[in-house]
């Protein structure tokens, strides 16, 4: 296994890509995350024109102007990742242009092909039942997701605070980011299973075995 390894995750949301984040980051110590969604979050909290329409968006369950992801992304690597960091894409890349120009600045970083593009695939329907049911923290924002012993939580695991649903976790938000998932990032997965550079785990497993199968395809015991 290469020394640095970056890994890019995508999925239907709900398929778990934060969890399985959140557990690579705690394996490969050090790593720099990069998440589309909390970009676009943190933007959306700034007083501009562009965050504005953002937060307008977000409300309604809808996507922002897909350019903005690829020059955040790229922004954020620049000005953040040192050389002997490797890199976690959470849902990154959703289109195929937007995968060619992160390719290409993979390329010209000398980081592409120490890159594993893995697919946490779901159902339409099981991601639909877990964003529907999943709940986040009303203190710190912790996103407890519908899977396992999670389903018996009563109270965040992290600090205890009140459980509730998410804003954006509604029946026609939940429908428009899977409408989403399948014009356009299944055209993305394509783009890399042709180059056979995509590693598809079965996301409808536990969370620790689906964390296995995670390690097993980047050459860790």
């Amino acid at each position: 296994m290469p020394k640095i390894i970056n890994v890019s995750l995508t999925g239907r949301s709900g398929s778990g890509k934060g969890t399985q984040a959140d557990l690579l980051m705690e394996r490969f110590k050090g790593m720099f995350y990069l998440s589309t969604g909390d970009l676009f979050r943190d933007l959306a909290k700034q007083d501009t024109a562009t965050s504005h329409k953002i937060q307008k968006v977000l409300a309604e369950g809808g996507l922002p102007f897909d350019d903005i992801a690829v020059a955040l992304m790229i922004h954020n690597i620049a000005y953040n990742v040192k050389e002997e960091q490797g890199i976690l894409f959470d849902g990154v890349t959703r289109r195929v242009s937007e995968a060619e120009i992160v390719d290409g600045f993979m390329d010209w970083l000398g980081r592409r092909d120490n890159t594993f593009h893995i697919l946490i695939d779901v159902s339409r329907d099981e991601a639909y039942d877990r964003l529907s049911k999943r709940r986040i923290c009303k203190e710190c924002g912790n996103l407890i997701p519908w899977v396992g012993e999670f389903k018996d939580l009563k109270v965040c695991d992290k600090c205890k605070g009140e459980l509730m649903t998410r804003p954006d976790d509604i029946p026609d938000a939940i429908n428009n980011r899977l409408d989403y998932f399948e014009e356009k990032v299944v055209q993305t997965i394509d783009y890399y299973e042709k180059q056979g550079r995509l590693i598809k785990i079965n996301g409808e497993q536990s969370i620790e075995d689906v964390f296995k199968d995670i390690l097993k395809a980047l050459g860790e015991k």
